[in-house]
């Protein structure tokens, strides 16, 4: 079951790893980080890119943030720029990191409607629900963005979830 602490470590494992992944991208140059490596989201940045797009799009529904200014379709090129891009993923990790630690059992509880671009229909699903795959979300984009650093000669960090709280 989804509870506050499963948030909260989540929250925590999200920081970490995309820390980890920016330090090793951060050694590549931005024609390496761009180019189309036949990902989903072609590239490094763009899979990057996806990510922080989907999180800021879940917490406008969960939460009511302003949600990103371009459309699904577009996730990919949200930051043109590196370095605007990961002030941005930084930012946004700290958000989520407070915000999960604000996060109760009784709202975890809770059911979520939103209007889904993807399904093209209004959808309702419980709020637990909803965070397990926001963070699944994320540590599968993520796992491609791994094998795409590796496969570039980065060195990324474990990915582990076991270690979060060993490595941070």
């Amino acid at each position: 079951m989804v509870d506050p602490a499963f948030v909260q470590t989540m929250a925590r494992y999200n920081a970490w790893q995309n820390r980890s992944l920016m330090a090793a991208a951060d050694g590549l140059t931005d024609e390496a980080r761009k180019l189309d490596r036949g990902a989903f989201f072609k590239s490094i940045h763009g899979t990057f890119n996806h990510i922080l797009w989907g999180d800021e799009t879940w917490l406008s529904r969960l939460i009511g943030s302003e949600k990103p200014a371009v459309g699904g379709r577009d996730s990919a090129v949200y930051f043109e720029g590196w370095a605007q891009f990961c002030a941005r993923r930084r930012q946004r990790d700290e958000f989520i990191l407070d915000w999960a630690d604000k996060v109760t059992a009784d709202w975890l509880r809770g059911t979520l409607i939103w209007y889904s671009g993807a399904a093209g229909r209004e959808m309702g699903k419980p709020r637990g629900f909803v965070l397990a795959h926001f963070f699944n979300h994320q540590t599968h984009h993520r796992g491609q963005i791994h094998a795409m650093l590796t496969a570039a000669g980065a060195k990324p960090d474990d990915t582990d979830l076991l270690l979060v709280d060993e490595l941070r």
